[in-house]
């Protein structure tokens, strides 16, 4: 679309016409035919912009974690026979680092390609529009512009640290090691092999023994674990402090995601309760599908919600059944969360707190600001938390509940350890 950008070059032209006709002076009408010419390269220029014009772009991939890098690839290419003398690219995107623009120029018949590189530093759903390109003459009178390829969505998981040193506890009560029962079904666990019976299904053969052997041999499978984890995570607006990395949100977040990670790794099953501005359940499952569903929904969530834990304990821990490990990731500092997780040991129910200490992020957030911790807004509001908060630890303790402290600014790794 080409319009017409300087309104008032277009008075001017008006009046100097006006008046090379009414008073004959031969310079004005100079200028007349000058303008004239100039605005009339100037539109055959900016028509020609994008004429015979090539163009498109790639991303590396659609799908990354925090602490990636996103490669764009651009390329132009000019299939006429006249030069285009600018060109500004760009890509409009709701990264929180946009993408880089550029200025170029392209000769007769030639061809520019560039990569743009850009850090993904904040999870989410993020969108990138087609490729915008814009010309115009040098007089900037007349512009032209032109939307090249298709928008897309980019998913940045969060960043999934690794815990190496941190285990979930076996129930005995349904196991989370393979037994050395063999299974009548087929399970991901094929441990043996054995002679050929009638009967046995001709998917179960092991061609390559069977091969070796030169008689039929059959696989044979152990139990699979079944010591499932169900990761309830608060995100209730009230409870969450300190911003940007190093905020209850991304810490919390971060834990359920390496947790996740770490048991579908063991082939446990994961589910998946968030309390963001929708109370969310993901019903446990295993192997890459319900990774990608965790990550999915992990990206998403905000420290937006308005439902208590307690509600979404009472709610959510009937679902779990015997021989199940309920892990609670939270920063709230009222204990009557802590009265539901009582009734899952009769029931034969493991439990972990992961409990992201809110004093302990409230002092980083102070010191983060450049305050001091011993400013009496600061102290005031630190003491109220240490009161609330020596009330939950008493309270885990009173029902012997495992407790893991999680504190800002330290890797997983070191924290969570078994």
């Amino acid at each position: 679309m080409r319009v017409l950008r300087r309104l008032p070059f277009l008075v001017v032209g008006v009046l100097l016409v006006v008046a090379a006709f009414s008073t004959g002076y031969d310079f004005l009408f100079y200028l007349v035919y000058l303008g004239f010419l100039v605005i009339g390269g100037s539109y055959l220029v900016t028509r020609n912009g994008l004429s015979n014009l090539e163009a498109g772009y790639a991303v590396s991939q659609v799908q990354a974690h925090v602490g990636d890098q996103l490669r764009t690839t651009y390329t132009l290419r000019n299939t006429s026979r006249l030069p285009k003398l600018w060109l500004e690219v760009h890509n409009p995107s709701t990264l929180p680092i946009p993408l880089p623009g550029r200025a170029i120029s392209l000769g007769t018949r030639r061809e520019r390609s560039w990569v743009a590189r850009v850090p993904l530093i904040r999870r989410g759903h993020f969108r990138v529009d087609p490729l915008q390109i814009r010309t115009g003459d040098p007089f900037g009178f007349f512009e032209a512009n032109a939307s090249v390829g298709h928008g897309l969505t980019l998913v940045v998981y969060p960043r999934v640290e690794r815990i190496p040193r941190w285990r979930l506890r076996a129930v005995n009560l349904e196991g989370s090691r393979s037994t050395p029962v063999r299974a009548a079904q087929a399970t991901p666990l094929a441990t043996s092999i054995r002679p050929y019976a009638p009967g046995d299904a001709f998917n179960r053969i092991h061609w390559p023994s069977t091969a070796r052997t030169g008689d039929i041999q059959v696989k044979e499978f152990d139990l699979e674990q079944t010591a499932d984890v169900w990761l309830f995570v608060d995100l209730e607006r009230r409870v969450q402090r300190g911003s940007g990395d190093d905020s209850t949100v991304e810490v919390a977040v971060r834990v359920a995601a390496a947790i996740a990670e770490r048991a579908l790794s063991e082939n446990r099953s994961v589910g998946l309760t968030t309390t963001g501005a929708h109370l969310t359940n993901l019903s446990p499952d295993r192997g890459p599908r319900q990774r990608r569903k965790i990550l999915n929904l992990l990206a998403a969530v905000e420290g937006d919600g308005t439902i208590p834990l307690v509600e979404a304990l009472v709610a959510g821990l009937p679902l779990l059944r015997r021989g199940m490990s309920a892990l609670i990731v939270t920063p709230a500092a009222e204990p009557a969360w802590v009265r539901p997780l009582a009734t899952l040991r009769p029931r034969g129910i493991g439990t972990q707190v992961f409990y992201l200490d809110p004093r302990a992020f409230l002092r980083h957030e102070v010191v983060a600001a450049g305050r001091s911790v011993e400013e009496p807004e600061a102290a005031a509001e630190l003491g109220e938390l240490e009161q609330v908060s020596r009330q939950v630890h008493h309270a885990l303790a009173e029902f012997d509940v495992r407790t893991c402290a999680v504190p800002p600014g330290v890797p997983l790794g070191e924290v969570l350890v078994e």
